[in-house]
């Protein structure tokens, strides 16, 4: 079969799925917003009548004491609970199978995602597992595999990135095949979640940084696929402003509350946005950089928006223009061209002032075409992407993120413009 024929039939595919996706009930939390709302939550919580809730969090967290005002709510409220504070960055099947032994060991029967997006997922994957029990994690992958709803989980996000406070899917790791599984149901949507700009003032810059650009890139991939919504271009737009308004301040300035709850609610509107509308080959490349090197995913997603926008440039020039309307990189009557080279150029800045590195150490170049035969196969099957690559074309895009050792004595094509060259480790 054709290139050609191959992405015209899959084209065909993905509009009829994106048409699905317009008309699938997606529930949407109540959101407390501002600092000390996750106390509220708690306070919240105590008053539902949850006979032992699961507080799923990591080791860092908890040694940090970031859990206090929740779990001082909960105990004023007289709630039970219980704590799992083993999660760690793509949390992997055996360390979330041991997670669900705990909450079935002390008869839980709700969750509290405490964290970042690996608690966010890992709670979800134990919701669904828990209630479902027939089914292993990997029976339970991919589109409502579960028949019976997931208990009810609660959220409070500790970084501004991966938006899975308002998310259907949960991503987790499986070490047997070094792959990212995804579990997707509308059900696993938490039912409050609290914004807690306080628990954010101590993340370090880097990982600001990476969870930042995370945020905009899920606003951006949903507002230049074929999925897009009215609903999901203005939640994906008022991301972007927000983002390029806010990051680099609470980049800079940490402490800033502010900035901070900006951030927080950028990565909502993110999430929110491609929810209904998707992401594309950034995430596709990014998740088998995070299965074969546990690249955090925000880092790999930070390395390659830059490369796939401009890849992608010819089949978006009017999306990109009016992105950099809202980023504030250009005015309106300003020719299009003009504006997407622009907001082209300010993403890129954007990373270079947070210190995004433009390689990724650990990439190598004998791994570049099975990374681009399983993110080719990720995007075709589950992304409504706006220019489609071949896998020729998606392992030179790849190829331009090997750092400058391993990478090939010619260039690459569709590079953004040149910068210094960093990599990550």
């Amino acid at each position: 079969m054709s290139d050609s024929v191959r992405a015209t039939g899959l084209s065909a595919l993905m509009k009829g799925a994106g048409l699905v996706t317009r008309f699938i009930p997606i529930p949407q939390p109540t959101l407390l917003v501002g600092p000390g709302s996750s106390a509220r939550l708690g306070q919240a919580i105590a008053g539902f009548g949850h006979s032992k809730i699961l507080i799923v969090t990591d080791s860092i967290i908890s040694k940090l004491g970031l859990l206090k005002g929740l779990t001082d709510a909960l105990t004023e409220g007289g709630a039970r609970f219980v704590v799992f504070d083993e999660i760690t960055p793509d949390a992997p099947i055996p360390l979330i199978e041991k997670a669900i032994d705990f909450y079935k060991e002390h008869d839980c029967d709700a969750i509290v995602a405490f964290g970042g997006g690996s608690s966010m997922d890992a709670s979800k994957a134990i919701a669904v597992s828990v209630a479902n029990p027939g089914k292993s994690l990997r029976q339970l992958a991919g589109y409502l595999k579960g028949l019976r709803s997931p208990v009810k989980i609660y959220a409070v996000p500790t970084t501004a990135g991966t938006g899975s406070e308002v998310t259907v899917a949960a991503v987790i790791s499986d070490p047997e095949t070094h792959r990212k599984l995804v579990i997707v149901d509308p059900r696993m949507v938490p039912k409050m979640a609290a914004l807690d700009p306080a628990l954010m003032t101590g993340l370090p810059p880097a990982i600001t940084a990476a969870t930042g650009i995370d945020a905009l890139t899920h606003a951006i991939e949903a507002f230049v696929g074929n999925w897009k919504t009215p609903y999901s271009d203005g939640m994906a737009l008022s991301a972007v402003g927000l983002i390029f308004e806010n990051l680099r301040t609470a980049y800079n300035d940490g402490k800033n509350l502010a900035a901070r709850e900006k951030m927080a609610l950028a990565s909502t509107y993110a999430g929110f946005a491609f929810t209904r509308a998707n992401v594309g080959y950034v995430h596709a490349i990014a998740h088998q950089f995070g299965g074969l090197y546990h690249t955090p995913h925000g880092l790999a997603n930070a390395i390659m928006l830059p490369y796939v926008l401009r890849y992608s440039r010819p089949a978006i020039t009017s999306k990109l223009a009016e992105l950099a309307v809202r980023a504030r990189v250009g005015r309106a009557e300003e020719p299009e061209d003009e504006l997407a080279e622009k907001f082209l150029e300010a993403v890129e800045q954007l990373n270079r002032d947070l210190g995004i590195p433009t390689c990724l150490q650990a990439l190598k170049e004998a791994d570049v075409p099975e990374l681009a035969k399983a993110a080719c196969h990720e995007a075709h099957t589950g992304y409504p992407v706006p220019r489609y690559m071949t896998q020729e074309v998606c392992e030179g895009i790849i190829r331009q993120a090997l750092p400058p050792q391993s990478a090939p004595a010619k260039a690459a094509s569709t590079k953004p413009t040149p910068r210094k060259r960093k990599a990550a480790a």
